[in-house]
């Protein structure tokens, strides 16, 4: 019996190993492209270790060609975290509020700020384009920041764990004397924090990856974020793929370091999720 079950994990482990491999594909190709000469991209069978290395031709083109990068990624850097910190802030707080505190219809609300999750995001867009250019945000990495800062989804999602928190816990806090605001930030926020990371992490990557508001609601190059950066250099350089490769990874090179700095949190926060569940 014990030999079976071996013998299936094996099997088991090859395929994954497999599929990931495929999954990585895509991927390696990406890098490897972006080393080479334009001549060796597109060769068949696939070249994976260049016979020409063109990497600082190519990453110097990227880097100080027509579309400033260095640029680009400061106001990426600087939108992305600043979404990330407000909507992570809001989304802890509302949550808190709808599993922790009681209130006259609250479960109501809450199903009303639910069902807002189901409206595409796409059919707000006029109304949204007109109220930014009535209040002055338009074209400004202010309005953009506030566009993602208040999430449903976060909400929801901080919630269920919230609920997981002892309610005796906060009436004993209550009982000596701690305020709301006192145990929400010393009591409720440490116990969700692997929660908090991974959903800090998904904002982060939603945000650097945004390409739908950026496009509507900047104007100004100087503001452009690294999508739209990564577009107009595609309209310039489309057809010369190495080149293109070099300013996609660029572009994806610090969603790998804060997934790698934060996977950790990620699993911990699905492990605790899966628990609670």
């Amino acid at each position: 019996m014990t030999a079976g079950i071996d013998f299936r994990k094996i099997i088991m482990t090859v395929v994954m190993a497999i599929f990931g491999i495929l999954f990585l594909m895509p991927f390696i190709w990406m890098i490897s492209a972006s080393l080479k000469i334009e001549e060796e991209v597109l060769t068949f069978p696939i070249q994976w270790i260049p016979d020409t290395w063109n990497a600082v031709a190519n990453y110097k083109e990227v880097w100080t060609g027509s579309m400033p990068f260095s640029l680009l990624y400061w106001n990426s850097i600087k939108v992305t975290v600043l979404t990330t910190f407000t909507s992570v802030f809001v989304s802890c707080l509302a949550a808190y509020g709808f599993a922790k505190i009681n209130f006259k219809g609250r479960d109501v609300l809450f199903i009303i700020v639910l069902a807002t999750y189901m409206i595409p995001p796409q059919t707000l867009l006029v109304t949204q384009f007109l109220l930014y250019r009535w209040v002055g945000l338009y074209d400004t990495h202010a309005g953009l920041v506030l566009l993602n800062s208040f999430s449903v989804f976060g909400t929801f999602m901080l919630r269920q764990f919230y609920l997981g928190i002892s309610n005796e816990i906060i009436e004993s806090a209550r009982m000596d004397g701690a305020g709301h605001f006192r145990i929400f930030f010393n009591i409720a926020l440490p116990l969700v924090r692997p929660a908090i990371a991974t959903y800090a992490i998904l904002r982060f990557i939603w945000t650097w990856n945004d390409f739908q508001y950026p496009l509507i609601f900047l104007r100004s190059e100087a503001l452009y974020t690294i999508q739209l950066g990564v577009q107009s250099f595609a309209d310039e350089h489309g057809s010369v793929y190495s080149l293109m490769m070099a300013a996609s990874v660029s572009a994806i090179v610090p969603l790998l370091i804060i997934f790698i700095i934060g996977q950790k949190h990620v699993i911990e926060g699905i492990q605790l999720g899966g628990v609670k569940g």
